[in-house]
């Protein structure tokens, strides 16, 4: 049993797990009110949302756009302990029918399905620090549009470039309860050091730390087998800002009965479009990129590898640096 936290969960994992399932599928959406603190902080590449009255707004305005939406936890990569607080990072695969009108336009009736990691504390049964990306990228490009015109129809529908809101740059953020870095499992590192040697343009160690055969989920809900598609997609992002500072911002790894070993990081791109590469042109804008990802490692190295980053707020930041 978990100290503080409702004695059906047997673990973290299944608390994490469960709430989900009982908020969104099961229309317990009134147990925001117990299960997310009142002064909850969510980030994500869109912005800051503070209360959980807010979380509750936004959470009501996306079922009644996708009123089937089903979120599928494929992992929940954790750190922590119930006295101090739990670090939670939930790796979903979600699926919807885009049945309602709503912020991603007129009801088309297409059926989605995209992945999102939340980076969750919690202590005490409540959830009060929340690190949130979906994969927008994924979203409107499945609803027919590309990430740049959907972030251009965007900052026109709020009111031009003038009044539109800025997504999250670290300027904007905010100090939540949580201030923890993860834990110092060697998988954690390991993976760090994979991604640090990437951002530092040793793209050689793709050859030596990813499994010949390795699966990568990337944003845009793109799937990619073997090497070559890991190199490309990694290159595409760095030459797009070739000299943004890389922070890792948090890490965990974790050896868990029955699952591979396994790593979660969040991390940070902070710096200038300066280069051509996943984002057209470069435009001289300055960029703030939140990333989460995950990994899991086999008996040959990293085999399976999961990224996501909002490609339409980063578009979004382009755009409106270019009409400033």
């Amino acid at each position: 049993m978990m100290q503080g936290f409702d004695e059906r969960f047997r673990d973290f994992p299944d608390y994490i797990l469960g709430i989900t399932k009982e908020i969104w599928e099961d229309r317990g959406i009134a147990t925001l009110h117990r299960y997310y603190a009142p002064e909850i902080i969510v980030r994500s590449p869109a912005g800051i949302v503070v209360g959980n009255e807010a979380v509750i707004g936004a959470t009501m305005a996306t079922l009644a756009e996708f009123p089937d939406r089903t979120l599928l936890g494929e992992d929940v990569i954790w750190s922590g302990s119930p006295e101090v607080g739990m670090l939670s990072s939930h790796r979903l695969l979600s699926t919807a029918t885009h049945s309602g009108d709503g912020v991603y336009g007129k009801a088309t009736g297409k059926r989605l399905t995209y992945r999102i990691i939340a980076d969750c504390h919690a202590k005490a049964n409540q959830i009060d620090d929340e690190w949130l990306i979906r994969d927008q990228g994924a979203i409107v490009r499945q609803l027919g549009w590309t990430p740049e015109d959907y972030a251009a129809e965007m900052i026109a529908r709020e009111g031009g470039p003038e009044v539109a809101p800025r997504p999250f740059t670290t300027l904007g953020d905010m100090a939540g309860p949580y201030a923890g870095q993860g834990n110092d499992d060697p998988w954690g590192q390991q993976y760090a050091d994979i991604l640090s040697r990437i951002m530092d343009a040793d793209m050689a160690v793709i050859g030596t730390a990813y499994d010949r055969a390795v699966q990568s989920e990337y944003p845009g809900g793109v799937t990619g087998h073997g090497r070559g598609a890991v190199d490309g997609f990694w290159m595409r992002l760095r030459a797009a800002f070739p000299d943004a500072a890389f922070t890792i911002h948090h890490q965990i790894g974790r050896e868990d009965s029955a699952m591979p070993p396994r790593a979660a990081l969040r991390w940070s791109l902070e710096g200038v479009h300066s280069g051509w590469g996943g984002f057209g042109a470069p435009s001289g804008a300055r960029v703030h990129v939140m990333g989460a990802c995950h990994a899991e490692f086999g008996p040959w190295g990293l085999r399976r590898e999961y990224v996501l980053y909002d490609e339409v707020a980063i578009w979004k930041q382009i755009l409106l640096a270019g009409a400033g």
